[in-house]
């Protein structure tokens, strides 16, 4: 029986990575911060499936424990603060998760084990302000975030491990990827989330900021398979994991009420509220995962469409039930 251990497993992508791999046959352990409360809504399900081990990025000997305990095949590091926005405001910290909480991973599997095959979670926030569209593997990184530049390091950290030790070390960059388990504060859970509370009569207002930002939206679910992909490989890679296709704010606000039979959904949208725009924006984001294609038979499964209603019904459910 292989055994996994990851990083953020609370986390979306933790929460259906830890699905899959437990699909597979894997022994599955996860690491949560250590809370008086902890968020586990998202792998509620699996608790009596998966291990839990106590670790926090911003603290070696937790990672090095972690690693010790659970005697991993393969680490998938998705924990970080992944919140763009919050990245302006606590610039610092996300730094210390984002970036070198990456270091503190890879230095615990060095130190302990080295054939440890290693996924690092980067991020099409990397590309920024984009010198070639679409993106892909070989081009250049010009990050507008203090999200995107940590991002930036975690990605060169796990390339300059791969090299300097010869260990089986891979990013994946990953476009935009959503799903029911979004968390609240993410524009498209946002989005989803308020339709169905306007729809139910509980709320009058979404307030938004740029409706004309696009990005490459796929599912999570989706995603998570090629993480899996990557650390399959006779060698490790990194790899573009995108739709290939873009689609605007606007897109997704207007299918969202369309899901729940609104159409003037002009009349609940207050749009380019200062608060949720970005100090810095990236422009236009849509990546080639040709590379993924070819090299790992990956194809997302779920379109634009698909996935705007899954949230809206997840969202209309949760309501329904509170």
């Amino acid at each position: 029986m292989k055994r996994a251990l990851i990083t953020g497993i609370t986390g979306q992508d933790g929460s259906y990575l830890a699905e899959f791999l437990l699909e597979k046959g894997y022994k599955v352990y996860g690491t949560v911060r250590r809370l008086s409360t902890p968020n586990i809504e998202n792998i509620g399900h699996l608790q009596d499936k998966v291990e839990l081990i106590s670790a926090d990025l911003l603290d070696s000997s937790s990672m090095h424990q972690a690693i010790e305990e659970s005697k991993p095949d393969e680490v998938y590091n998705l924990a970080a603060q992944s919140f763009v926005k919050t990245s302006f405001d606590q610039p610092v910290l996300t730094g210390e998760f984002t970036a070198i909480g990456v270091t503190r991973v890879l230095e615990a599997i060095r130190k302990i084990d080295k054939k440890i095959k290693f996924y690092q979670a980067s991020s099409s926030e990397m590309f920024g302000k984009v010198v070639e569209t679409p993106q892909k593997e070989t081009t250049r990184f010009h990050p507008r975030s203090p999200y995107g530049v940590a991002k930036v390091y975690g990605h060169y950290i796990t390339l300059n491990y791969r090299e300097s030790y010869d260990m089986f070390a891979c990013s994946g960059i990953l476009f935009n990827h959503e799903s029911p388990r979004r968390g609240i504060e993410f524009v498209t859970r946002k989005i989803t989330h308020a339709v169905a509370r306007i729809k139910l009569g509980k709320q009058q207002k979404l307030e938004l900021g740029n409706l004309d930002a696009k990005r490459d939206w796929g599912f999570s679910g989706d995603y998570v398979e090629a993480m899996w992909l990557m650390l399959q490989q006779d060698k490790p890679d990194d790899y573009v994991i995108a739709t290939g296709e873009t689609h605007s704010i606007k897109e997704f606000v207007t299918l969202a009420f369309k899901e729940v039979g609104i159409d003037d959904w002009e009349n609940y949208v207050v749009a380019n509220n200062p608060k949720f725009l970005r100090p810095a924006e990236v422009d236009y984001l849509i990546g080639d995962s040709s590379k993924a294609k070819k090299e790992l038979g990956w194809e997302p499964k779920t379109n634009f469409k698909q996935l705007v209603s899954m949230m809206v019904q997840a969202d209309l459910e949760r309501e329904k039930k509170q």
